[in-house]
């Protein structure tokens, strides 16, 4: 069981405080949904203010040196940002995609055998579509594969 202070450290970094069922609260209820839907709202907040300060911090820091090595670190340098907001850009699709799912009450189901994903998964992995044994069980295949 986690301590206070480690819980608060928790809700500092991801921004929500964790669920609390009531009791007999069915899974995947209305509130449930709610607070998952605010969750995935805020993250897509967050990744869509860095995509601004991304473009404007290229369009500021954008110069043509003359010197080709400074040159060149300024385009690895956008490169490497280039690439980062390519995969927040998938993330944000993949939010949109589980936002539809919160919306069709479809969420929080494994993809793989039906079963609940668990609140706590959701929380740590609001994505996520399979369950931590289906999940777990893909990992050992895809490393098996070496793929």
């Amino acid at each position: 069981m986690p301590t206070k202070a480690k819980q608060q450290s928790s809700q500092l970094i991801r921004g929500f405080e964790p669920y609390q069922e009531t009791k007999g609260e069915e899974y995947m209820s209305e509130r449930m949904r709610a607070h998952f839907t605010s969750i995935l709202n805020k993250w897509k907040v967050e990744l869509m203010e860095e995509v601004d300060r991304t473009v404007h911090h290229m369009q500021d820091e954008a110069a043509n040196f003359p010197d080709p090595a400074d040159r060149a670190s300024q385009e690895e340098e956008f490169s490497l940002e280039l690439r980062a907001r390519d995969r927040e850009r998938k993330l944000i699709k993949k939010i949109d995609e589980t936002l539809q799912l919160i919306e069709e009450n479809d969420y929080g189901w494994c993809d793989s055998c039906g079963v609940e994903i668990g609140i706590r998964r959701l929380e740590a992995r609001p994505t996520a579509t399979l369950c931590i044994d289906c999940k777990t069980l893909a990992e050992i295949k895809e490393k098996q594969l070496g793929s």
